[in-house]
């Protein structure tokens, strides 16, 4: 019933000067404890009634869950005993809470691929971010991830303060020299309320050029295909056989299922109101097709703590549609005729053509053949210009 299964970890060590997601600075060992077991205890309850059966893909992320030491390892575990058919398990970690031991015992427990947050391999630009690893600890995690057998994505930002062009290739030439399996690459965005805003606003700190910000991105492209490593997705790289499975449900309207506070879900109507009960989520409307949710609350379903809420968005088959075209495009590889034969029955062919026309014309999308198939993909303008691009198919949804 559910494609893809994600939990939070809501702890870090310390809170990034940049960050505005759910997790909170906590060295708090009984903290961790409680936490684990309780999402042990829930996915357990979850596995009773065969939720996580076909699930396919896990992905552990936060927050920092390497924090959690050998609870990171138990969790692992669970996930493996209710979902025992994964086909690729991701945890995320930082280089300062990673290590050989930590990486030998999760791939002992199944997980298959690390996620690391080395956002640079400047020491200088760490300090600016305010990350707690210096960049010989980025490479320390790297190799004790391989060295354990593990595939390796690293994670790098570009538009930092104090980055230059010849850093952002240093980090760049230095990611490639690691030998990992995948990159992704984000330019930094500076977020009301935290301390990295607080700092421009003062003028301590100048804002993220976008122009520098698009060099970056386009240097990245040419360094990692020259690399062997294709852009399979708009900020994502991957030699081949390496793609994250898990991102690609995300991007191809599969059913995930998220736990733990600010853990997002996704659901199509048949499998949530299956899975509603179990989760103590609220009824949807009747004319709902896909339902999407977020919890508000630490509380788990059953757990003796209170009752979960949640902030549910509910769309129809229509909006549904939209959604699936605009992620889509998200990817190299575009959609296909089968989604886009879907799209004009609910849609209407007319208004469908009517955009991938316009999108055609304005050159943000080509069709290509794909292993065979015929397939509307993004060009490299349309990837460079990717809010124009999915705008025109998520504005479907209203039309």
């Amino acid at each position: 019933m559910v494609d893809a299964l994600y939990i939070h970890v809501p702890f870090c060590h310390a809170k990034c000067l940049y960050c505005d997601f759910d997790s909170r600075a906590c060295r708090d060992r009984a903290a961790y404890e409680t936490y684990a077991a309780s999402m042990i205890a829930y996915l357990g309850r979850l596995g009773d009634v065969g939720a996580l059966a076909s699930c396919r893909t896990a992905y552990i992320g936060g927050g920092t869950p390497s924090v959690l030491g050998e609870r990171l390892v138990a969790l692992a575990s669970a996930v493996h005993m209710v979902a025992p058919d994964l086909t690729e398990f991701t945890c995320e970690a930082n280089p300062e809470s990673f290590s050989g031991k930590l990486a030998r015992s999760l791939a002992r427990a199944g997980v298959t691929r690390i996620s690391l947050g080395v956002q640079s391999f400047d020491d200088a630009e760490l300090r600016a971010l305010g990350r707690l690893h210096a960049a010989d600890g980025a490479r320390a995690a790297i190799a004790a991830a391989l060295d354990a057998g593990l595939d390796v994505s690293c994670d790098l930002m570009c538009g930092i303060p104090l980055q230059t062009e010849a850093s952002w290739t240093a980090t760049l030439d230095a990611a490639i020299a690691t030998g990992v399996g995948h990159v992704s690459v984000y330019p930094l965005t500076i977020e009301d309320g935290t301390p990295l805003a607080r700092k421009v606003d003062a003028g301590e700190l100048p804002e993220p050029d976008p122009d520098f910000q698009a060099w970056c991105m386009e240097e990245a492209r040419h360094r990692l295909t020259a690399a062997g490593m294709h852009p399979y997705e708009v900020a994502s790289y991957a030699r081949p056989g390496k793609e994250c499975a898990h991102n690609i449900a995300y991007w191809t309207g599969r059913s995930y299922l998220g736990l733990g506070r600010s853990a997002a879900s996704m659901l199509d109507r048949a499998t949530y109101d299956a899975l509603r009960g179990d989760l103590g989520a609220p009824e949807a409307a009747d004319e709902a097709a896909r339902i999407r949710f977020v919890q508000t609350t630490d509380a788990l379903p059953g757990g003796g703590d209170g009752a979960p809420a949640y902030e549910l968005e509910e769309l129809s088959a229509r909006e549904a549609a939209a959604e699936d075209l605009m992620l889509g495009m998200r990817m190299s590889r575009g959609v296909g005729e089968g989604m886009l034969a879907y799209a004009r029955e609910v849609i209407g062919t007319d208004t469908l053509d009517a955009a991938i026309d316009e999108a055609l014309s304005r050159g943000l999308a080509v069709w290509r053949e794909v292993d065979g198939t015929r397939r509307l993909a993004p060009t490299h303008d349309g990837w460079l210009l990717g809010n124009e691009l999915y705008g025109l198919f998520w504005d479907l949804a209203d039309h």
